[in-house]
């Protein structure tokens, strides 16, 4: 690839909710053709593992109000400062067709860039509630695509367009893969929970399991992410429940546990209902009660509406409640494969293609 090859800034941050979103992303533009630089901070960074190698990853200045005490948010305006004068520096030198932002604070440089040198640019909001950075931007960008749908709240004048949430290739691979609905041999049931909400699926899941009906048991393997400081004690308890069990902080392999699974059971970030939607399997999904504005409820929404998922708030959560839920997925082959049916038909894996088009239509010179 040449350098005269056109070239998009890919700005993110934060979590895995933000990264994977723009992994996708720039795994369709790279194949078009494009130059693809990602803008992120040191945190970002650490999940830019997945990205091709092709991609340029530029580390930027860039701070929360979220985190640190009163001396570290009072150097975020500083920091964040500093960020922007060096994309607006790197965007004279190397000028992009586009910018596209994803949301998160390492975000903000990238995009104040853009707005300050006047070059097209958009943003991705992946949840059904519009981010605090992505909200702070939404006037000031030629285009406003969403994730989930809807999502609020939109200010006026911004006409917000549907394109799903991208998935990565590896999810793709396997986008609607044949569902084998639950029955009398072996099945698999996933157990996803990401960094911030795996303590309370760690401490309720393994006991709703272990109160299954022996016969349903016995057929049953379980993938357990849990968290570092957890890890060992899960499967402690799923080795004494009788449970066979693989229990990791991270897998690698999330994709094809997805779609080898008969039920997920997950939090309702943003890229775990699109993965789930795009495979398409039944799920529960348990929203992170502290996510901000509540917004995993709303990712959610779509898959409960569409008979894909069962809702289940935390404050309603415990082991008896959940292995009710499980076992009325589980002990319903018809209405399991139901299910799946209509999570596959709510995904949308065409998401990254959708964006890129946006992208490439927004970057025509002239």
């Amino acid at each position: 690839m040449t350098d005269k090859a056109p070239l998009v800034v890919i700005a993110a941050g934060g979590t895995g909710g933000h990264m994977f979103p723009a992994q996708a992303l720039s795994e369709v533009l790279l194949a078009r053709g494009w130059r693809v630089k990602l803008s992120t901070d040191a945190r970002g960074a650490r999940y830019a593992g997945g990205f091709p190698d092709a991609v340029e990853i530029e580390e930027v200045a860039s701070a929360t109000f979220a985190r640190g005490g009163l001396l570290a948010k009072l150097a975020v305006p500083l920091r964040v400062a500093g960020g922007a004068i060096g994309a607006i520096a790197r965007m004279i030198i190397d000028r992009p067709r586009a910018v596209v932002g994803f949301g998160g604070y390492p975000s903000i440089p990238a995009l104040i860039g853009a707005v300050t040198l006047r070059v097209p640019r958009m943003i991705h909001e992946q949840n059904g509630v519009l981010g605090r950075v992505n909200r702070l931007f939404a006037k000031r960008v030629d285009r406003l695509a969403c994730g989930t749908w809807p999502t609020r709240p939109i200010p006026d004048g911004v006409a917000a367009v549907h394109v799903g949430n991208p998935v990565r290739a590896a999810v793709l691979e396997r986008a609607g893969a044949g569902y084998i609905a639950p029955g009398e041999y072996p099945m698999d049931l996933l157990v996803i929970g990401g960094s911030q909400g795996a303590r309370a699926l760690s401490e309720t899941v393994p006991e709703a399991l272990a109160l299954l009906p022996d016969t349903l048991k016995t057929h049953l393997t379980v993938s357990h992410q849990a968290r570092d400081e957890d890890s060992a004690r899960v499967a402690a308890f799923y080795a004494d429940n009788g449970l066979r069990a693989d229990v990791q902080p991270f897998f690698e392999d999330v994709p094809r546990r997805i779609a080898e699974s008969q039920l997920v059971i997950s939090r309702a970030g943003a890229s775990s209902v699109a993965d789930i939607s795009v495979i398409g399997r039944p799920a529960i999904l348990i929203p992170y009660p502290h996510a901000t504005a509540d917004h995993q409820t709303a990712n959610a929404r779509g898959l409960v509406e569409a008979g894909a998922a069962i809702l289940l708030p935390e404050s309603q959560l415990s082991p008896q409640v959940l292995a009710d839920q499980i076992l009325a997925v589980m002990d319903n082959p018809d209405g399991a494969l139901q299910m799946a049916i209509a999570c596959l038909n709510a995904g949308k894996p065409d998401a990254a293609v959708t964006l890129a088009d946006m992208v490439e239509t927004l970057g025509q010179p002239g």
